[in-house]
């Protein structure tokens, strides 16, 4: 039975329901740009020559970088790295249930996160998206993406190192029709972290900084040629963010005083190098060691033999195996 509302039972209720009818419009809207912002393109973006910014907000999963001049906020697809501060709370217990630790544990295992992709991206990477709307909190828009260094997909090697877990937003990988494949690869690697106690699997006992004794290559999403559209090159010389030159044309541009510089780093002699005493400079001209890696072995100094090489951060198998033989 219907009963009307008294003067002062429809001042008490008119607030109420006008709150009620916000909260559903907002939902719907939320929920429509949520739709039309994931599904912005069917198609893959290509983003070669990408460069890393670097910026405060910065972490491991998502970042800004630059591509042709302009500015984009990057979030990996199906990983998640734990948070760098205590701005997210409840996402920040959650992240570190996740891998059994404390919430100040697991920010430090974000900051690793967050120096790790600093080093994978230290050079020029590939990004694909299709520019879906990830929702971050800076003014400026955050697309999904896959991200690919020099030594493969970002998201898996974060993976396989103990510094995210397997757990995001779903895509299906470029070349691919499911994502099965992927996830299923991503929960082997993690798997492999936990065995080895690395990352944040092995914070309590000392082995944040341990990174993966062996893994599987790491993947390199391709798409065919004819589907792939590309971001067009610099071309201005002056720019701040030139890309890399392609082997062609750098054959075709290098100045006669820059092939012989890249000619002698070819000829540099077998078991020459002394791992106790090499200068920084002499260790840069081993290829596979840069100036943050040539750092890392000067200040874990002194080796028993370059066999101890594997225990310096960032040496995995793969790169002790090219730079061991130049050492004595």
């Amino acid at each position: 039975m219907l009963r009307k509302l008294s003067t002062y039972e429809f001042r008490i209720a008119e607030p109420l329901r006008r709150k009620v009818k916000l909260v559903a419009v907002a939902i719907l809207l939320a929920a429509t740009v949520d739709v039309g912002g994931r599904d912005a393109s069917k198609d893959w973006i290509v983003l070669e020559n990408c460069r890393l910014i670097v910026n405060p907000a910065n972490d491991g999963d998502s970042f800004h970088a630059s591509v042709d001049e302009k500015e984009y906020i990057f979030r990996l697809y199906l990983v998640d790295a734990p948070e760098t501060d205590e701005m997210n709370p409840a996402r920040l217990i959650e992240q570190a249930k996740y891998f059994a630790i404390t919430a100040p544990q697991a920010i430090e295992v974000g900051r690793v996160a967050k120096e790790f992709t600093r080093e994978k991206l230290s050079e020029p990477f590939t990004v694909f998206t299709r520019m879906s709307d990830a929702m971050g909190r800076s003014k400026l828009e955050r697309f999904y993406a896959f991200v690919q260094s020099k030594d493969g997909d970002l998201g898996e090697q974060l993976v396989r190192n103990g510094l995210a877990r397997n757990y995001g937003y779903k895509a299906v990988p470029p070349g691919s029709s499911s994502s099965r494949a992927e996830l299923q690869k991503l929960q082997q690697l993690e798997d492999e972290a936990k065995r080895e106690k690395i990352g944040g699997w092995g914070i309590n006992t000392g082995r944040l900084n341990m990174r993966a004794e062996r893994s599987a290559p790491f993947s390199v999403f391709v798409l065919g040629e004819k589907a792939r559209p590309r971001a067009p090159r610099l071309t201005n010389s002056s720019s701040r963010f030139s890309p890399a030159p392609t082997p062609s044309s750098s054959m075709a541009t290098s100045s006669p005083a820059d092939a012989k510089k890249s000619h002698a780093k070819e000829k540099i002699e077998l078991g020459r190098i002394d791992i106790n005493t090499a200068t920084e400079k002499e260790l840069k001209t081993i290829p596979g060691i840069g100036p943050v890696m040539a750092a890392r072995i000067i200040a874990a100094r002194p080796f028993r033999s370059a066999d101890d090489l594997r225990k310096v951060n960032g040496i995995g198998e793969k790169r002790y195996g090219e730079i061991r033989p130049y050492f004595q």
